[in-house]
């Protein structure tokens, strides 16, 4: 019997919080999306658990957070261990505790509530990539083949990227030297430790409030050798006994892995019809949260210009952007990972540059406000450091709005179901008229703040469907921003984004 094929516009490969965000970024935008995910189920391991203020800005401009409840938040940070105050201007500062399996949980509903076709139990085995479009094969379950024809594929399947290899897209940058050993365990009663350097190595432990112990080790000095599995509980509590004088071996793992601080980034983003988002695209040390973070702000870089792109709605180059840009950021992530990794897990050697970077921390306001807003995300800026405006490129700040349906903030102008936001902030009834025209991809709303606040003396601003801002001005150039930004003006497109089966 012939595998049965499937057409789709969007392949997502990986059903992470990566693929699963990009997902419902790609039906907001229309695009017909599958995604192929080799586990049958869900993940019940909790390893990222940090959500930075940038991306709880994102879930609420999507109306997520609302289903997250009130999860814990810290707003104490760290650079390499060095205590850092996240504190920034955003509702949402500091770290929030988020454990990776609701986040998945909440991700799934959303893609799948907005029509994405998830198919669970299928291993990617082999691509073939055409000019204008790409041809996978998947094993799915009971050993029937899956054929996928899809216009684009997105890998966002992690730091051992099937699709990366299988398309041999060029991955450099330096292994790992040094690792921690991480595990979550039941049973154990050991102290609290933040990033406790010691004589012979560095220790974390962190206690939940159901009494699971996650604890984290690293033995100055050793070295990272290749792993092929995962190591063993016994190794932990051997280098933990060793580091700590505690023992831990009696305790109950629920499950192991350790993460080295190899540095790594695709040379492209994307090549003809293949891209790649999250771990796929960039490997790190998870210092932070900061990995999970960057790579589900990767999807919502990409969601709404690859769907428009499918719908044939995007301008001349605007895929290209998701390169350029997130290149760029994950580039300075990376950057500043690496250096973390150097004074978290390095010896005796490193301790007078964290004391000098715990006082510039302390005194100098300016430090601290560039690595929290560096950690944090929320000093992206897409474009030129030196754009004339200072609101360009950058996130559409936090704002309290007076609209005429009432009070609103930005983020909730921003559940514009994957279209851009005019904003006129000045009353501009010609603005408003020269914008009718894009009407089917970007809502237009008059509005004014609340009060004195970050948007100045701006009278209009043009906000992608990610919040950031490409266009501040006035009637005279709207136009050609829109055109930019959004494509020629024309008639409303019917958006279907249909998946079809064929034998």
């Amino acid at each position: 019997m012939a595998a049965r094929l499937l057409e789709t516009e969007v392949l997502v490969v990986g059903a992470g919080p990566v693929g699963l965000m990009l997902a419902g970024e790609l039906r907001l935008g229309g695009a017909g999306t599958v995604v192929l995910e080799r586990r049958s189920a869900p993940t019940t391991e909790s390893r990222a658990s940090t959500l930075h203020a940038r991306t709880m800005e994102l879930f609420d401009s999507r109306g997520l957070l609302d289903a997250l409840g009130t999860p814990p938040d810290e707003p104490r940070g760290h650079f390499g261990g060095v205590p850092l105050d996240l504190t920034l201007p955003s509702p949402w500062p500091g770290q929030w505790k988020v454990p990776q399996t609701r986040t998945e949980e909440l991700l799934q509903e959303w893609a799948l509530g907005l029509g994405a076709d998830l198919r669970r139990g299928h291993d990617l085995r082999a691509v073939r990539v055409a000019e204008d479009h790409v041809e996978a094969v998947a094993a799915g379950p009971g050993g029937r083949t899956l054929r996928i024809r899809a216009r684009y594929v997105v890998g966002c399947d992690g730091e051992n990227s099937t699709l990366r290899r299988l398309t041999g897209a060029e991955f450099p940058g330096q292994d790992a030297s040094r690792e921690l050993l991480r595990a979550d365990v039941a049973g154990v009663d050991i102290p609290n430790r933040r990033f406790q350097r010691l004589e012979k190595g560095l220790a974390i432990a962190a206690r939940r409030a159901d009494g699971i112990t996650r604890i984290m080790v690293h033995e100055f000095g050793a070295a990272a050798g290749p792993r092929v599995t995962e190591p063993e509980f016994a190794e932990v509590a051997q280098v933990w006994k060793r580091v700590t004088g505690e023992d831990v071996s009696g305790g109950t793992p629920l499950w192991v892995n350790s993460f080295g601080d190899a540095n790594r980034q695709l040379a492209e983003y994307r090549r003809g019809p293949v891209l790649f988002a999250g771990d796929a695209a960039h490997q790190q040390m998870p210092i932070g949260g900061q990995a999970l973070n960057l790579g589900l702000q990767d999807a919502v870089n990409l969601g709404w210009k690859l769907a428009a792109e499918v719908r044939g709605r995007a301008p001349a180059g605007l895929l290209d952007t998701y390169h350029t840009e997130r290149h760029t950021v994950g580039r300075r992530v990376l950057s500043n990972i690496r250096a973390q990794a150097l004074l978290l897990l390095g010896g005796p050697e490193v301790e007078p540059v964290r004391t000098l970077l715990a006082e510039l921390i302390a005194t100098r306001p300016e430090v601290r406000t560039h690595l929290a807003g560096m950690i944090s995300g929320l000093d992206i800026r897409y474009g030129a450091a030196d754009l004339a405006d200072p609101l360009l490129g950058t996130r559409l700040p936090y704002t309290e709005l007076t609209c005429p349906a009432g009070p609103l903030s930005t983020t909730e102008l921003l559940r514009t179901a994957g279209r851009g936001l005019l904003l006129d902030l000045a009353g501009d009834a010609g603005l408003r008229t020269a914008a009718r025209p894009w009407a089917d991809r970007v809502v237009t709303v008059a509005a004014r703040p609340a009060g004195d606040g970050p948007l100045g003396a701006a009278r209009a601003l043009l906000v992608r469907p990610d919040g950031y801002i490409a266009w501040t001005g006035g009637e005279d150039d709207v136009e050609t921003a829109l055109d930019n930004w959004f494509g020629p003006a024309r008639r409303s497109v019917a958006i279907s984004g249909r998946n079809s089966d064929r034998n």
